[in-house]
């Protein structure tokens, strides 16, 4: 029998083709492992094998992976080592209570104040914006990598940042900056017309509530500004809304919580009549959980990081009848994060 060289190249192309993904495994199977490689080692995954490269090349991979991620939200912390004086991010997969340390900040991280950097966050896109002096890195989880992006107008020491309509808008003594991640250009906008001792802000509908709530030794009511973007636009705060600001600010379900200093009940705010009412159902679990808070919202859970990077999670149901009840879970954090006090966190996809 005589076998062409053609014949050959075609036959073994055919075989690379046909090569199972995981042997053994039909590929359907094979693709929903893949799909379930946990973060943050997706990466990896394209320098096993050129099939495997190819497979999550595909378009319907990479569409039946976005839809699974819309499902797998990420707790990242921005911890301060109460002995070494540093900073390090932190990841939390609440579905399997597994941590991860992120590749460190491309910014100086030497011995720094914590309250100089302020972060947000494009849940949707898995993208951390960090921001200090004028300098701004954004982390991808797609890749696990921290690239730099545009440097801020102005320098600041002493601000605070959010996410407000796919925008990231600062806010602080240097005036209102926003940034397009699109475009990966800041602007300045309206200039912000108040004075604060600290920086507490949400998001809620579009607006940026900043105010520097309560604080010892309370002889002073807060005072608090409303910035919508939309517009450009800063107004002061209504007095139902500083009255009530006594405690970590946070939105989910379309409304403002507030979790209380003390041991009290949350308060939910209510536009229409100015008023804060509280919260039925647990109550924040106090006795597992020790001061510093950091607390960030999405989708219907509210997530709580504390002393030790031990985190509570809330989960809301508001309904108009029974009105708005939380229940909670709390993940212990790893030994060896006892010493980490925590600054800020965000929640994204991953």
């Amino acid at each position: 029998m005589v076998v062409v060289e053609g014949e050959n190249e075609n036959e073994n192309e055919n075989n690379k083709e046909h090569e199972e993904l995981i042997p053994g495994l039909p590929d359907e199977i094979a693709e929903i492992c893949l799909l379930r490689v946990p973060y943050p080692y997706q990466p990896l995954v394209r320098c096993v094998s050129s099939t495997w490269n190819k497979a999550i090349s595909n378009p319907s991979f990479l569409l039946s992976k976005k839809n699974l991620l819309n499902q797998n939200p990420h707790l990242f912390v921005l911890g301060f080592h109460t002995v070494t004086s540093k900073l390090q991010w932190q990841s939390l997969d609440p579905s399997s209570n597994r941590w991860f340390i992120l590749p460190q900040m491309p910014l100086p991280n030497d011995t720094v104040c914590s309250t100089s950097f302020a972060s947000a966050s494009l849940p949707s896109q898995g993208k951390i914006f960090v921001m200090r002096g004028t300098s701004t890195v954004v982390y991808r989880t797609a890749v696990n990598q921290w690239l730099t992006a545009s440097d801020m107008i102005s320098e600041k020491s002493y601000f605070a940042a959010e996410e407000v309509n796919g925008r990231i808008v600062t806010v602080g003594e240097s005036g209102t900056e926003i940034y397009d991640p699109e475009t990966d250009t800041w602007r300045r906008g309206m200039k912000f017309p108040g004075e604060l001792e600290r920086y507490e802000t949400v998001v809620n509908g579009g607006k940026m509530y900043v105010t520097e709530g309560w604080w010892w030794p309370f002889a002073v009511r807060p005072r608090g500004w409303v910035y919508k973007l939309k517009n450009d636009t800063w107004r002061e705060m209504s007095e139902g809304v500083k009255d009530g600001w006594a405690g970590e600010s946070v939105s989910v379900c379309g409304r403002v919580f507030m979790i209380p200093d003390v041991d009290l009940p949350m308060k939910v705010y209510d536009e229409n009549t100015d008023t804060w009412r509280c919260v039925t159902g647990e109550r924040l679990p106090r006795d597992k959980l020790k001061k510093p808070f950091v607390v960030r919202g999405l989708g219907d859970r509210i997530y709580v990081a504390s002393l030790g990077l031990k985190v509570a999670i809330g989960t809301v149901v508001d309904g108009d009848v029974a009105g708005v009840m939380v229940t909670w879970q709390v993940m212990d954090a790893p030994e060896a994060f006892r010493e980490f006090s925590p600054c800020s966190c965000q929640v994204v996809y991953a």
